[in-house]
């Protein structure tokens, strides 16, 4: 189970959000880069940024921050948070970033997502953020309308080889994972993924280590529970050596 620390920017700041509201962020750090380094320095494989700015469509200051992240660690980074164009997705990648994250796109054009994972391959990985079940696209704000295990199903036949899913109810709110959901678009879909969303103690990385057997969930990302000091990331790599 590879744990992925995460850094959420929003107006050039490390923040997290609860319940993907963004009128309720709390800021962590000024400086993200710092924050970046000090999770390679506590021996991160991979860091996850997500450029909240972006995914509501308020400018390029934060992407700005991560493009900064990423030449500054040698940790390879995943990307995500309003990459809506080819052209966006061209960016992150020849500005270095190891995956990006497509989430809105994949829901709204899938013959992009297929050209996508043509040019880039196993780089392109689709984010499924969901609430009780239905997928939520354009910075969570806007409600689709398909069931996110249809959406995993439909990426999966895409050639998409992996999946992040977020249950948008409980990131940010220190609750546990949706472990039940989470198995299930592992399972229906077949490709690996990457669990988001609640996390709280190295009680719920356990959890979800035990329950991940026998199905694609490999990692998870992990939050709040970091900048809250619910655990280190030392703490956390432990428990899984």
């Amino acid at each position: 189970m590879l744990i992925i620390p995460a850094i959420d920017l929003r107006n050039g700041k490390c923040v997290r959000l609860s319940q993907g509201r963004k009128d309720a962020a709390t800021v962590y750090d000024n400086d993200p880069i710092l924050v970046a380094e000090a999770f390679e320095k506590d021996g991160a494989e991979l860091i996850h940024v997500v450029d909240l700015d972006g995914a509501f469509g308020e400018g390029r200051q934060s992407r700005e921050v991560a493009l900064r992240i990423i030449q500054s660690v040698s940790v390879p980074v995943q990307f995500g948070g309003g990459l809506r164009e080819i052209s966006d997705v061209d960016e992150l990648i020849n500005a270095g970033a190891e995956r990006v994250v497509i989430g809105t796109l994949a829901a709204e054009s899938p013959k992009i997502l297929e050209r996508l994972v043509t040019t880039f391959g196993n780089r392109i990985v689709v984010g499924i953020d969901a609430r009780d079940g239905q997928i939520r696209t354009h910075g969570w704000e806007s409600t689709g309308k398909i069931l996110a295990v249809d959406l995993a199903v439909r990426v999966a036949h895409a050639g998409v080889n992996r999946i992040i899913y977020t249950d948008v109810s409980r990131d940010g709110m220190l609750s546990g994972p949706n472990i039940e959901q989470t198995q299930r678009i592992a399972r229906e879909s077949g490709v690996k993924v990457t669990a988001s969303g609640g996390i709280s103690s190295l009680e719920d990385i356990e959890r979800l280590r035990t329950a991940a057997g026998g199905t694609g969930i490999d990692s998870v990302i992990v939050g709040k529970a970091l900048y809250e000091g619910r655990f280190t990331l030392r703490e956390a790599f432990l428990l899984l050596n």
